[in-house]
């Protein structure tokens, strides 16, 4: 089992940044890709950055050159740094974690709303 919890979500201006962070618990030495995904108002979830264990990123073509993931595994988080925010870029925010040929187990998930 994994537990993920997101914080650091909230309101900010367009071209402002906020920093999510995923503290992590449970079987950490199994996980093999973290990742964040979104979810707007009537839209799919979706896919916004991931990194795997030998600290390899990637990213939505949306966020790119915007948003960073990184991680401390001395604290056991996992962050999303984002800058220069779009109203776009609204929706609710999900830390993930993969363990292959296990599944995946997901955080309750964290606010970000930009206005324009």
């Amino acid at each position: 089992q994994v537990q993920l919890v997101e914080s650091g979500g909230g309101l900010v201006q367009a071209g402002g940044s906020l920093r999510l962070s995923c503290a992590v618990s449970g079987m950490i030495s199994s996980i093999n890709v973290m990742g964040w995904y979104r979810q707007a108002p009537r839209k799919q979830r979706e896919l916004v950055a991931t990194i795997s264990s030998d600290g390899s990123t990637n990213y939505a073509d949306s966020v790119k050159g915007r948003f960073t993931i990184s991680r401390d595994s001395a604290k056991n988080t996992v962050y999303l740094q984002m800058n220069s925010l779009k109203p776009e870029d609204t929706a609710v925010y999900y830390c993930n974690a993969r363990i292959f040929a296990v599944g995946a187990y997901w955080g309750q998930g964290t606010q970000v709303t930009v206005s324009s």
